[in-house]
């Protein structure tokens, strides 16, 4: 049976974006387990013993019922370099816990930090976050990333990102490009264009 997962951001004792990772575990409920009720996240938390201060990154693996939950204090990578990569990933509306496609793309991350994904020469995600490019006026973000993610959801409705297809010729078009995901707040991993290696 498909399992899948949640990583939930914890900050000081609250979650981020609930909403949003309970719409995506819906449309694995519909793919998988349409005759199941969906699990309902808060529920399932507020019986957990969460821990009040800090950050945390909350990993829910569920199928048709929640199998564990885990609270693990989270320290956030260094990125400074990307390396662009040709891979052929399939993009799903939810998130299966099996990475084996994204560790086969970090692999070939060579002397840089991460990868960039292309797929058909087409820009989607870096191995474990979503990015948007800002071209000095407005940030893009893949229209067909590999992984919705929930952040990457909230900054579309909140209209602080536009979707649009890139291609790896259009990089030098923009200026920089940022990393985000659940954990990683838009803003935080910001890096210039020229510290992408094509």
């Amino acid at each position: 049976m498909s399992r899948f997962i949640e990583s939930i951001k914890l900050k000081d004792g609250v979650f981020y974006r609930l909403k949003f990772h309970q719409q995506r575990l819906n449309k694995a409920f519909e793919t998988f387990y349409p005759n199941e009720e969906p699990i309902w996240l808060y529920d399932a938390l507020i019986q957990q013993m969460i821990p009040a201060d800090g950050i945390f990154k909350c990993r829910m693996i569920y199928n048709t019922e929640l199998i564990e939950t885990e609270f693990i204090p989270y320290v956030r990578r260094e990125i400074k370099t990307l390396r662009a990569i040709e891979m052929n990933i399939s993009t799903v509306p939810y998130k299966p816990e099996d990475r084996t496609p994204f560790n086969e793309a970090f692999a070939n991350r060579g002397d840089c930090d991460d990868v960039l994904i292309f797929r058909n020469g087409l820009l989607t995600d870096s191995s474990y976050s979503n990015v948007a490019l800002f071209d000095g006026k407005d940030w893009f973000t893949p229209k067909t990333p590999l992984i919705y993610g929930t952040n990457r959801a909230e900054l579309l409705q909140n209209g602080k990102l536009t979707e649009k297809d890139i291609s790896i010729t259009d990089l030098k078009q923009y200026q920089q490009i940022a990393l985000f995901n659940a954990m990683i707040e838009f803003g935080e991993i910001v890096l210039g264009i020229d510290k992408i290696k094509i």
